[in-house]
């Protein structure tokens, strides 16, 4: 059985999806982008500021599932650019400790929701 995961500190759905789905021990976020889950509007800032916002989203959705970044066990990030990779990466990886990280892959895209720099999704596990 699934269990919708939804929380008011991260965007609200712009579509037919959820901000996660918990299945047993499974969480499955929805990709994230850099929306202001206060107002709900697309943030715009430096490359930095966004991909800080993206993991932020992130975080919020993991905390309303009752799991931090420790739990997470693989990502996917999309980047318009791999131009960008080095200052997406040096953000992202502030939020885990490299001994633990995820697995995880990066691929540019052509464009992406709103036509952002990046979005990133992640699976976690509970009781790793």
């Amino acid at each position: 059985m699934k269990k919708i995961i939804t929380t008011s500190n991260a965007p609200a759905p712009i579509g037919p999806y959820n901000q996660a789905v918990l299945t047993g021990n499974m969480l499955y976020t929805s990709g994230q982008i850099a929306i202001d889950p206060k107002t709900n509007e697309l943030f715009k800032g430096s490359l930095e500021e966004e991909t800080t916002l993206v993991m932020k989203n992130l975080e919020a959705i993991l905390k309303e599932a009752g799991m931090t970044y420790e739990n997470v066990i693989k990502t996917s990030i999309f980047i318009s650019d791999m131009n960008n990779f080095a200052t997406i990466n040096k953000i992202y990886g502030k939020y885990f400790n490299e001994d633990t990280a995820p697995a995880r892959e990066t691929v540019e895209v052509a464009n992406l929701p709103k036509f952002v720099n990046v979005e990133i999704s992640a699976i976690a596990i509970k009781d790793i």
